[in-house]
């Protein structure tokens, strides 16, 4: 079996950055420190961290008061922000700096009188959060069709945000759709959307023209792992999502199959290794990587927080 692995994938700056904090937070203050939320949406990352002393809540009366708490990487609502500081906890904030980006674009639309629509997913924990940091009204779209059943005027001062884990193709033509009906509607510049989606998903662009069957490793809660493997879907590739190599089934390949591999942003590299080991249980493997994209993009950890050497 022929086994192409894709270039970039697996972890981005953001989740690299909110799993340091975590683990920063235990060494500097100790066990237990308290994420509200997972600190970003892998379960193998979530319990090595709990092994490691973190304890993972849903909501804040979940913590004792005055504990050290950490917000996960998706970001939360200020009302979450004030409960934090009513409750006294010490609070080292894991945000993305590439959501926190989106939060200040929507206060400054709103602080400009734009009325908002935001271009994401009901009930992700990114979307709560994004609705929750501006004050003002935000309309949430997810379809091309919902374009057309907007209530503004086309000429009203319209602005929009997008969820950075979608897909940069849907999020295209739902654009595309909004600035048809509203001409001059603005919104953030094509840099400002998530480096890491954008290579991720060019590189499974890539690893299609390349391959028969596509293996996302990647938790079924992950946006971007679930939008990865949809991606290849649309190419004309079938692929699978999968968590790590205990979900394989060798039913999916023959022996002289091209299988490729990537991972969601959230995904650790080990899971990616677990995959090609149960692959190699089914056949002789021939793995390369394939050229892409080398990231270099490093965030600084939370205030407070003191990197290790």
């Amino acid at each position: 079996m022929n086994v192409i692995i894709a270039q970039p994938r697996g972890f981005c700056a953001g989740v690299v950055r909110a799993i340091d904090a975590v683990e920063q937070a235990l060494d500097q203050f100790g066990a237990p420190v308290y994420v509200r939320h997972e600190i970003v949406h892998n379960r193998h990352v979530v319990q090595t961290l709990t092994d490691k002393g973190a304890t993972f809540v849903e909501e804040l009366d979940q913590v004792p008061a005055g504990a050290v708490t950490l917000f996960s990487a998706h970001g939360v609502t200020r009302d979450v922000e004030r409960e934090a500081q009513q409750r006294q906890l010490q609070v080292f904030d894991a945000t993305c700096p590439l959501v926190s980006k989106v939060h200040n674009h929507g206060r400054q639309y709103a602080a400009k009188g734009y009325s908002l629509i935001l271009i994401g997913e009901p009930g992700h924990p990114e979307v709560i959060g994004i609705l929750g940091q501006v004050d003002a009204p935000i309309t949430l779209i997810q379809t091309v069709k919902q374009v057309s059943e907007l209530p503004f005027a086309v000429g009203a001062p319209l602005a929009y945000l997008t969820q950075t884990t979608l897909s940069v193709d849907d999020t295209r033509a739902v654009v595309q759709a909004l600035t048809q009906r509203y001409p001059g509607i603005v919104g953030p510049a094509s840099r400002d959307i998530c480096y890491a989606v954008q290579n991720r998903q060019q590189a499974v662009r890539d690893l299609c023209t390349q391959v028969e069957r596509l293996l996302v490793v990647g938790n079924a809660n992950s946006a971007n792992s679930v939008t990865l493997c949809a991606l290849a879907n649309d190419l004309g590739v079938q692929s699978y999502l999968v968590a790590d190599g205990s979900e394989i089934d060798s039913q999916w390949f023959t022996p002289d199959m091209t299988v490729g591999i990537t991972a969601g942003a959230s995904t650790p590299e080990s899971s990616v290794e677990d995959v090609i080991a149960a692959l190699a249980r089914i056949a002789p493997l021939q793995v390369r990587a394939l050229p892409g994209r080398e990231e270099q993009v490093r965030f600084h950890l939370p205030a407070g927080l003191i990197a290790r050497q």
